[in-house]
């Protein structure tokens, strides 16, 4: 098959390695004629699997539409990369054209009747087919995936459930343009000496490369809106005024008057969200989300989330009596607010546990970090990542590696992309160029990791950054290691509240004393962690639990709600926000990591729209599951470890979640483990 159009690489056969895109022939201005060749010849493969005169069979009809579309996707995960970690004002205005028209050959697809017909049709009798329990599965979710989509609608409702799909498409993309405006447009001068009071070089020097990327006056220090920026000057910076400039410019992106006021965007996408669950016959958009997810109700979710809430709000009344105590000894103003949590903590951090980030990240290189994570794969897995050099990729920032399984071969190929930028969304998250599948001989995964953390020289990291590093590498290697036949049952293909369970699984090695004890090495001296401060770091792992399940759990309660109303009226999101805020009891000097007017998670698409709570949910499994290798007595068990490749990480969604996870721990989770920890089985003081 070619789509062969003259000068635009994007409709050629790629002659790269490992078939990579030609990154550096592609150019904006291919994408629209490229979707426009691409969404026709996905229309007539669609046809031609719809109007086979033979009879369905798993093979003609549900296998042939896994293999649909290729050329289409291939072209929409190019794009969706760039538009998300090298964006420009070009691809920015292709992305609102474009949005919307994808969104609308979409549901042209999942509403195409006479395909639905020939699927349904197998579907009733699936269980006398002889089906495998893979091809069970993939005829199961193509089915669930028609009726989500509108495919058992009436005419009417099924033209009104496309146009409702079409504009949340548009909605969104404006949405999450509007988050990258203001993040970017913000830049705080640190000019003087007194305006970096406080601040340790780690901080200075992102702070440094900050203004450089920018283009300012060498010897100018910017903060940004980055987490991994951001963050630690809100910890660090002596200047409590500074502080408060930069928390408050965090919590108003989205929600200022303006061509980038998201409010009422989010009250609009909220609005069709409710009449698109209401037209499939679902109470709230809420449940119509849950009806593909481990999660069996609302109230399920809700008596989750509380399980953590209560004893986390809780532990924090004692938290902030310490801190209220610690103002009043440094003689700084009573009763302290948000912008002041995170700088008294690290005060009373360094006090209790003799911990200064300024001392422990010359030992947390992202290099020395990045190695300690394939090293960790390697153990436990036995894959081995090479990395190549020289080949064309969207960034500098962009490294390649390839991964080969404990023979040689070679399994996919991996691309880490860490380093925040103003042409870059903020967050971390894991993507493909290429799904796995068993198709045609086999197509190796391409999977890329996107990180926001601050450059420097070198790129030193907290042990939150390591957190996340590892995190969005357990997505990663989900990728990586699927071993199914069905491009739709590949590797992160499943199901929301699952799809963090290997992500969330991997952050466990990077606490691991044995792996920190090889990896961890200062960046000037190459001498090892000192024995003693990993066990000051690690005895300080429940530090500020409170603080942390409070931010997190609050954003989770918050979508919930929100996608739980069953009032139609149209809402007022920051009135809405804020009524939530005081149902809840949200401490105003904790507060919330997630505002609804810049929360992407909910509104930049819809993946986890009423799902925030999946990763506590995911959370629940992953630390019930960890247990399995510390009840092993060894991080790197690998009768242990082979379980957890062949049920959790190679599956995908080829059987059911809570069956795979019953699979390799031998048993249902419980929440037990989750709970304790995060220090919240007991209502114990910070530190």
């Amino acid at each position: 098959m070619s789509l062969s159009q003259e000068a635009n690489p994007l409709l050629e056969e790629w002659q790269t390695p490992y078939g990579l895109p030609p990154f550096d022939r592609i150019l904006p201005e291919h994408f629209s004629p490229a979707f426009d060749a691409a969404m026709l010849q996905h229309k007539r493969e669609i046809e031609a699997v719809a109007t086979l005169a033979d009879a369905p069979t798993f093979n003609n009809c549900v296998a042939a539409f896994d293999a649909c579309g290729e050329w289409l996707n291939r072209i929409e995960m190019v794009f969706y990369n760039l538009a998300s970690s090298e964006t420009s004002p070009a691809l920015q205005a292709i992305e609102r054209e474009l949005s919307p028209r994808l969104a609308a050959h979409s549901s042209a697809v999942y509403q195409n009747e006479a395909l639905f017909a020939r699927l349904h049709a197998l579907y009733e009798k699936r269980n006398s087919l002889g089906l495998t329990t893979e091809q069970l599965r993939l005829l199961e979710r193509f089915h669930l995936d028609f009726e989500l989509a509108g495919a058992t609608l009436a005419a009417q409702d099924k033209a009104r459930f496309a146009a409702i799909v079409e504009e949340l498409a548009a909605l969104s993309t404006q949405f999450s343009q509007n988050v990258l405006a203001d993040e970017s447009s913000f830049a705080l001068t640190l000019a003087t000496p007194d305006e970096r009071a406080g601040l340790p070089p780690f901080v200075l020097d992102a702070a440094l490369q900050a203004a450089s990327e920018r283009g300012l006056p060498e010897g100018t220090h910017v903060i940004t809106l980055s987490p991994s920026l951001a963050e630690p000057f809100l910890t660090f910076s002596e200047r409590r005024d500074l502080r408060e400039q930069v928390w408050r410019a965090r919590g108003a992106r989205g929600a200022q008057a303006g061509e980038h006021d998201n409010r009422p965007l989010a009250a609009r996408i909220v609005a069709l969200r409710q009449e698109q669950a209401a037209l499939l016959g679902y109470a709230t958009y809420a449940e119509y989300k849950l009806a593909d997810r481990m999660a069996p109700s609302v109230a399920a979710v809700d008596e989750l989330l509380q399980r953590a809430w209560k004893p986390a709000i809780s532990k924090a009344k004692h938290d902030r009596e310490r801190l209220n105590a610690l103002a009043v000894e440094l003689g700084q103003p009573t009763p302290i607010a948000a912008w002041d949590w995170r700088y008294l903590s690290e005060k009373v951090r360094q006090k209790n546990f003799a911990i200064d980030d300024a001392q422990v990240k010359p030992y947390f290189s992202l290099d020395a970090m990045l190695t300690a994570m394939f090293d960790c794969a390697s153990r436990l897995f036995g894959v081995r990542f090479k990395e190549r050099h020289g080949i064309p990729l969207y960034h500098p920032d962009a490294r390649l590696w390839e991964v080969m399984d404990s023979e040689g071969k070679m399994i996919g190929v991996f691309i880490g992309d860490n380093f925040a930028r103003q042409t870059k969304r903020s967050g971390a998250w894991m993507s493909l160029l290429r799904s796995q599948s068993g198709r045609n001989g086999g197509t190796l995964p391409i999977v890329l990791n996107n990180n926001n953390f601050a450059k420097g020289s070198p790129a030193l990291l907290s042990f939150d950054d390591i957190r996340t590093l590892f995190h969005e590498f357990g997505h990663g290697l989900h990728g990586l290691m699927s071993n199914v036949q069905y491009e739709r049952l590949a590797g992160t293909n499943v199901l929301r509240d699952f799809v963090e369970l290997p992500s969330q699984l991997f952050e466990n090695w990077a606490r691991e004393r044995e792996v920190l004890l090889r990896h961890a090495r200062h960046v000037e001296t190459g001498e090892p962690i000192p024995a003693e401060l990993l066990e000051r770091l690690q005895a300080a792992s429940r530090f500020n639990q409170a603080f942390t399940t409070v931010q997190y759990v609050g954003p989770a309660l918050l979508d919930m709600a929100l996608h739980a109303r069953t009032d139609n009226t149209p809402v007022d999101i920051a009135q809405f926000q804020a009524e939530q805020a005081a149902r809840l009891g949200v401490p105003e000097d904790i507060g919330m990591r997630h505002y609804l007017p810049h929360f992407q998670h909910l509104f930049s698409g819809d993946s986890y729209a009423a799902g925030y709570y999946v990763y506590m949910w995911a959370e629940v499994l992953e630390a019930d599951g960890y247990a399995a290798f510390e009840e092993a007595g060894d991080p790197f068990d690998r009768a242990t470890a082979e379980r957890l490749l062949k049920w959790i990480y190679s599956v995908g969604n080829s059987i059911d979640p809570a069956t795979a996870f019953r699979s390799f721990r031998g048993r249902d989770p419980s929440v037990e483990p989750m709970l304790e920890k995060r220090g919240l089985l007991e209502t114990s003081a910070l530190g």
